[in-house]
């Protein structure tokens, strides 16, 4: 029941880009300038500052995202409230789900999904995505959720959400306000997750995709957290890959910057792993809920 228009403008503001916004609605750019104009138009303000390449929210968008927000939330516990009149659900599932998503998205998520059914007991596993995946092939968790490339064939995939994995330094870094290319990065000092990191994966992939050779990158140490990696930057001229969704706070307090680099991005979906075969019905409910939050 989330009115399109909205959406568009929401997907727009969250990913600060028509082209990304036109790609994950899968319609084109232009579909997407012809709404945000038409909200423009309907509530009579500019909803973006546009400069070169990039876009900014206006105090108008800034208001609208917020309300936006909190539609969607609305149109969602609507539309799930009503699904789920009638049904009484309880019993236990065990959960893995990688560091990431584990720490910084799943809580909000689980608290709301206890307020619906408080007679499902939910046991959160964190682990990285190597490791949820092997727990979920012995059958020692119901569900996993994991932040690597590599998909088995022991396994169903969905996508849960998307994510952007940025380059972080300290906000007073000589670098912090200067766009980057992809050859500048073997005269950074880096700081990498553990082996094993569906995150740390991911980027090696994507690195040796645009030609760069890892082993002529400086590592100067591995870290097992995204947490324990902050932290080290805050005190280090290094840089790291982080996904977005752990630096949002930081970037709020002008702790940490993100650094451009030109014609070079990292995007990747998280995905829900089940074990191939028939669910059962706490697994469908949990995720009909995420899809719904």
């Amino acid at each position: 029941m989330f009115d399109y228009r909205l959406k568009v403008f929401h997907t727009v503001a969250n990913r600060l880009s028509f082209t990304k916004a036109a790609n994950e609605l899968s319609i084109s750019q232009p579909a997407v300038t012809r709404h945000i104009k038409e909200i423009e138009n309907q509530l009579n303000t500019k909803l973006f500052n546009r400069n070169g390449t990039s876009i900014q929210l206006t105090a108008s968008g800034k208001i609208l995202l917020s309300y936006a927000e909190k539609i969607r939330n609305l149109s969602r516990d609507l539309e799930f409230d009503i699904s789920q009149l009638n049904k009484h659900a309880k019993g236990k599932l065990k959960i893995g789900a990688s560091t990431t998503i584990a720490q910084y998205i799943l809580p909000e998520i689980l608290a709301k999904f206890h307020s619906y059914y408080k007679e499902i007991d939910i046991e959160l596993v964190t682990r990285n995505s190597e490791d949820i995946s092997t727990l979920l092939k012995n059958g020692q968790i119901d569900l996993g959720i994991v932040e690597g490339a590599s998909q088995s064939s022991f396994f169903d995939y969905q996508i849960f959400k998307p994510d952007e994995i940025v380059l972080v330094c300290k906000a007073g870094h000589p670098l912090a306000n200067k766009t980057l290319k992809l050859n500048d990065l073997y005269t950074i000092d880096w700081i990498f997750r553990e082996q094993g990191s569906g995150t740390q994966e991911f980027i090696q992939n994507q690195l040796q995709q645009n030609g760069i050779d890892l082993k002529l990158l400086t590592t100067v140490m591995q870290l097992g957290s995204s947490e324990s990696i902050k932290n080290y930057l805050l005190h280090s001229e290094a840089m790291a890959f982080l996904s977005v969704s752990t630096v949002l706070q930081e970037l709020k307090n002008e702790q940490l910057s993100i650094i451009d680099i030109k014609n070079f991005t990292i995007e990747r979906n998280f995905h829900f792993i089940t074990l191939k075969g028939e669910q059962s019905e706490l697994i469908h409910l949990f995720l009909k809920f995420i899809s719904y939050n």
